[in-house]
């Protein structure tokens, strides 16, 4: 492999890395994952993702509302998120969307806070950072008229079906894959889907400390994920494309450097 990878979705401010997020980057980097995209998911998480991506070389990070957190969006929240996106090692509004699985914020409220994070990321023409979970329709229905005035978006951590995903690259999605497509169980049908994803449209992501390939070997003692185990979703992924490793490793840098700005070269 090359001597970059990029994971774009990285949880480093999980309370399962509270004690040693100096090794998990070290291990990430011994790995050959030498960029991390940190995932804000409220405002305090985004601060501290900020703060994070400014301590760790090779790290950016995103600031924004979870769907879950829909219910936290106030006009003080959407100021300081608003500060926040200004800072240089925030490159994406989000992580934001509707999860109608669970429902942890009522539909209203995320997407109320939705509409008003794709309405900031106009205004600060920044990309976005989606999430979607058993929302499909509605959550297409709020995106379609903002894409015209953002720069880019990814939907990430794809477990879609195919007619979903053929809806979202017809209007210009990136697509995040994380190691749920090595999921003997779920994830066969994301497995069957990925050459039907351009490789200049296709990221790749861990989604850690959660997600862990269940076709990991060794599996660790712990069940968490981390960014350091982005080479074997690569690997799985281009195997399954039909791909090399390196030319998919270099390509996803590409679009790395297409959707957020990051001179992945320069790290």
């Amino acid at each position: 492999m090359g001597a970059f990878m990029f994971d774009i979705g990285v949880n480093l401010t999980s309370s399962q890395f509270s004690r040693d997020h100096d090794e998990v980057v070290a291990r990430a980097r011994a790995a050959g994952v030498h960029g991390m995209l940190l995932t804000g998911t409220n405002l305090p998480e985004s601060q501290q993702a900020q703060r994070m991506a400014s301590r760790y070389s090779g790290c950016w990070s995103t600031a924004g509302v979870h769907p879950h957190d829909g219910s936290s969006w106030t006009p003080a929240v959407a100021e300081a998120i608003y500060t926040l996106a200004r800072e240089p090692q925030v490159v994406a509004i989000g992580e934001c969307g509707l999860d109608f699985n669970r429902n942890f914020s009522t539909p209203q409220e995320q997407e109320a806070a939705f509409s008003a994070q794709l309405a900031l990321a106009a205004e600060l023409s920044m990309p976005v950072f989606l999430h979607c979970r058993d929302a499909h329709d509605r959550f297409l229905a709020l995106l379609k008229p903002w894409l015209e005035k953002i720069p880019g978006a990814v939907l990430h951590c794809f477990t879609g079906s195919r007619s979903e995903v053929q809806e979202c690259l017809d209007l210009g999605l990136f697509i995040g894959i994380t190691g749920w497509v090595c999921d003997e169980r779920r994830g066969l049908e994301l497995r069957e889907l990925l050459p039907a994803i351009p490789a200049e449209r296709l990221l790749l992501e861990t989604d850690a400390p959660y997600l862990l390939p269940r076709d990991l070997k060794p599996r660790p003692a712990s069940r968490r994920n981390e960014p350091a185990y982005l080479p074997h979703i690569l690997a799985s992924v281009a195997s399954w494309r039909g791909e090399e490793t390196q030319w998919l490793e270099a390509q996803t840098d590409a679009n790395v450097r297409t959707l957020f700005g990051i001179d992945v070269n320069g790290v």
